[in-house]
């Protein structure tokens, strides 16, 4: 009983991982059609920050909470006004774009801080379940997933600005046409997935190793788990998340970490096959 305990536990926690990488993945591609082979980095760069600021004397949860999400937010931000503007509708080339930034965001972490894994302790410690350990900040991981999905659901259904989003990714030409200014709309939204993937890296950067490779471990799930998401990038991300994770935990369970990541990529392809536009074209279509 206790091991399942356990499993059920690690299990949840994998699910709100894989929920805050995707969330911000989640608006940039789901909501602006940018394929952002960026977005990994954006995640390791709001890990960087956490860890500086809580080194530099910064209170641990400020660092990970305001100031990871902030300063990425803003990295992202600079990023659309210089390259991805020219670049929407054009698909191939956003991709092409992104993986150049990407490629250029490692190589200036690495020239700035060097190649050596960094970190910071996990604080909250641990609890008991059955005659097994396992560490408290998980609980606060869970919560904090939770909290995005909720938060990010209010923004988009319930304020002028998530209204004024929708529409013009759904009509920009009609959006501007009501007065709507819809590169600003680009610009804010743009900045509003960095912000998440910032806040994920933060979040994370306590129980992963932090060097400038890291996002290499995030992207290809991101995708993954966006896409057998499909349109609804809310609802969809949160349920792909919650079977893409617990395939991967309990495979992981079962045999390493490898097969884990194997029986993923199969349950991925295997979804794709059956159901193309991901689940929430099947169902949920109403959905955000």
């Amino acid at each position: 009983m206790a091991l399942t305990g356990l499993l059920l536990f690690n299990t949840l926690t994998g699910i709100a991982t894989l929920v805050l990488i995707c969330l911000g993945l989640g608006i940039i591609y789901g909501m602006m059609k940018i394929i952002n082979l960026a977005h990994g980095e954006f995640v390791m760069l709001g890990a960087y920050v956490t860890v500086f600021a809580a080194n530099a004397g910064v209170n641990l949860w400020v660092a990970m909470l305001i100031l990871a999400p902030v300063a990425v937010g803003l990295i992202g931000l600079v990023v659309e006004r210089c390259f991805i503007r020219f670049l929407y509708g054009r698909i191939i080339d956003t991709m092409l774009a992104s993986w150049g930034l990407s490629l250029a965001i490692i190589g200036i972490v690495t020239s700035l801080f060097g190649n050596t894994v960094r970190g910071i302790s996990a604080p909250l410690g641990s609890f008991p379940i059955g005659h097994y350990r396992t560490s408290l900040y998980g609980v606060f991981i869970i919560a904090v997933a939770v909290l995005a999905v909720v938060g990010l659901y209010a923004l988009l259904r319930m304020t002028r600005f998530g209204l004024v989003v929708r529409a013009t990714m759904g009509n920009p030409r009609m959006a501007a046409a009501l007065g709507v200014a819809p590169p600003r709309i680009y610009m804010a939204t743009f900045a509003l997935g960095a912000g998440f993937a910032g806040l994920a890296g933060g979040v994370l950067a306590p129980v992963s190793g932090v060097s400038p490779v890291m996002g290499a471990a995030f992207i290809a799930r991101a995708f993954i788990t966006v896409l057998g998401g499909g349109p609804a990038i809310i609802t969809g991300t949160s349920i792909a998340s919650a079977l893409f994770g617990s395939i991967d935990e309990f495979a992981t369970f079962l045999t390493t970490p490898v097969f884990g990541q194997v029986a993923l990529l199969l349950a991925a392809i295997i979804m794709i096959r059956f159901l193309p536009q991901g689940i929430t074209g099947r169902v949920f279509r109403r959905s955000l």
